[in-house]
This record gives C-alpha cells, sequence and structure tokens, in this order.
C-alpha cells in the first residue's frame, strides 16, 4: 500500500506544454467522433431524390418553378422547411441572404405551413424573398423521402448532387453550391 502511494509521488508532473497538447489531443478526438456520428446521421436522415422527381413545381403565388431548367444553368438549392420548425427560424435567414445574393437559384419548399395566405403573412413578416412552393399536404417533401426539417438539396442539371439536414451556415451553403458548380 505505502510503495502505491509512493510510485504516485514519484511519477513526473506534466509541463503546461504537454497540458496543453493533452486538452488539444481530447478536444479533437471528441471533435473527430462528433463528425463521425454527425456525418452518418446526415446521410442516413438526408432526402433521397424519387425515380420520377416532380421537378415542375408552382409557387404560393401561382408562378411556375422549373427545377430541372434552373439546375441546368447552376446548381440550385432545394430548401425544405416549415413555418412550425424552430430549427428553420435559424436557418431560413441565411437562405434568404443566399437568394438575396442572386448567385444561384434558390427554391424554397414550406411544409405544411398553412394556406397561401398564411404562409405569404409569415414570409412578409419575416422579410423573406426566396421563392416558395407551398407543399401543404407534405407530398413534395414525402416524394424525397424526407424524414427531418431543414433539409436541404443541390441539384446540378436535374440531378441530386448533394442532400443534408440540420442547421447549415450560410458559409456551409456557399461552399457546397460552389463546390457542386465545378465538380
Amino acid at each position: 500500500m505505502m510503495t502505491d502511494i509512493k510510485k504516485k509521488k514519484d511519477k513526473p508532473k506534466k509541463t503546461p506544454t504537454q497540458k496543453a497538447w493533452s486538452v488539444f489531443r481530447t478536444i479533437l478526438l471528441y471533435g473527430l467522433v462528433f463528425a463521425v456520428i454527425y456525418t452518418a446521421f446526415n446521410w442516413w436522415r438526408q432526402p433521397v431524390m424519387p425515380a420520377n422527381p416532380q421537378l415542375q413545381l408552382t409557387d404560393y403565388q401561382g408562378q411556375p418553378v422549373d427545377l430541372a431548367a434552373l439546375s441546368r444553368e447552376q446548381p440550385t438549392l432545394v430548401y425544405f422547411w416549415g413555418t412550425w420548425c424552430p430549427i428553420c427560424r435559424v436557418t431560413s435567414p441565411a437562405v434568404d441572404k443566399l437568394a438575396a445574393q442572386n448567385h444561384y437559384p434558390i427554391v424554397t419548399i414550406a411544409i405544411k405551413s398553412g394556406s397561401d395566405q398564411e404562409l405569404h403573412r409569415y414570409l412578409t413578416e419575416n422579410n423573406y424573398r426566396f421563392t416558395t412552393v407551398n407543399d401543404q399536404e407534405g407530398r413534395v417533401f414525402a416524394d424525397w423521402q424526407g424524414q427531418v426539417t431543414p433539409s436541404y438539396v443541390i441539384l446540378k442539371e436535374g440531378e441530386m448532387a448533394q442532400g443534408l439536414t440540420g442547421i447549415q451556415p450560410l458559409w456551409s451553403l456557399k461552399l457546397r453550391l460552389w463546390l457542386s458548380s465545378v465538380f
């Protein structure tokens, strides 16, 4: 028993640099584990392009929206969201900002968010200017096998290039659209 206590006392103390490296390695390990788990969940929950997707839609104001044509020109972001979704309240301003920059076509699909008038009121109250399709019954989202909101799809030449879910900052959406335009 006495030798165990003596061994602990004889153990050299870590220097501040060693402590810092130990903390850094721990943070890096936890960050890597988080990234792997997040990526796996994102892949599992992402929308899936239907065999015969409905790419000709009508926005809530009655204007035609042709996703196939838009995505032929350049990658197009399709953003599935709902007025009832608390996470969407965080992500929608970034999507609106991206739409206002007008570098890439952005089409949003409001899932089960009420009548066209209710949706219009919500968009006006929040100063959202993005093109919005009102998916009152949730059929479009169901066709894409959507599981969670918000969800995003990047279409390129009428095909799904990327799918993702959850909170996506503006820089992430810009990067993903740019990567889709390059590759």
